[in-house]
């Protein structure tokens, strides 16, 4: 757990209870800490608890708070600016599956398909692990981008959680084809801009994993 130690974190406390027959019982209990709190509302679904809902609308707000601002940002190098697209990614992919989910997607990787090949001109994540020399069963395709391509697959993540709330998608198949669609607009623009597609960018030498140790 990121470094830390479980047991600090999530002690175990015993803990008394009545039954409704007057007796008691010993039952196993939990003394979190503020750390563990904060990986369990982070974690958890919001679809299913308020309570969770409100905590990530928290940390969603205290995390904007500490947003680089596009200076700050072109002052970070090469590594650095993975690592910070990256962490937005991963909390940015949780509201795309949770909208994914409320609109109807059950096949995750067919809907994170439906993004990559109109991101990259038809590949699947696989085509695109494979051109990487990864293996997509043990490493994340993401963790082997530069930070150019991590803000393309950034952008179509947001757009698409956008896109599929704000026209109110229903259904798998037309939240795939939206999801396909979004990344289809952002390889055009990329394309009409004279920018660099997305399969023809660099892999970097150092994973996210690598660059992280």
């Amino acid at each position: 757990m990121s470094g830390f130690n479980v047991e600090e974190h999530f002690p175990v406390k015993g803990k008394t209870i009545e039954m409704p027959n007057g007796a008691t019982k010993e039952v196993i209990d939990y003394k979190l800490s503020r750390y563990a709190c904060y990986l369990i509302v982070q974690n958890a679904s919001p679809a299913r608890h308020k309570s969770v809902a409100l905590g990530q609308t928290y940390f969603a707000v205290q995390t904007r708070k500490m947003e680089l601002t596009q200076e700050e940002y072109n002052k970070l190098n090469e590594d650095e600016k993975r690592l910070y697209t990256r962490i937005n990614i991963k909390n940015k992919n949780k509201y795309l599956f949770d909208t994914a989910k409320k609109a109807g997607v059950n096949n995750y990787a067919k809907f994170n398909d439906y993004g990559y090949k109109g991101l990259y001109g038809g590949e699947t994540a696989k085509d695109i692990a494979k051109r990487k020399g990864i293996d997509p069963d043990k490493e994340e395709i993401l963790d082997h981008m530069g930070s150019n391509e991590l803000a393309a697959n950034l952008f179509r993540i947001t757009q698409t959680d956008e896109v599929i709330k704000n026209n109110n998608i229903t259904g798998e198949k037309n939240a795939c084809n939206t999801h396909h669609m979004v990344g289809q607009a952002i390889r055009n623009t990329i394309i009409k801009v004279g920018g660099t597609t997305p399969e023809k960018l660099p892999t970097p030498e150092k994973s996210i994993k690598e660059i992280e140790k």
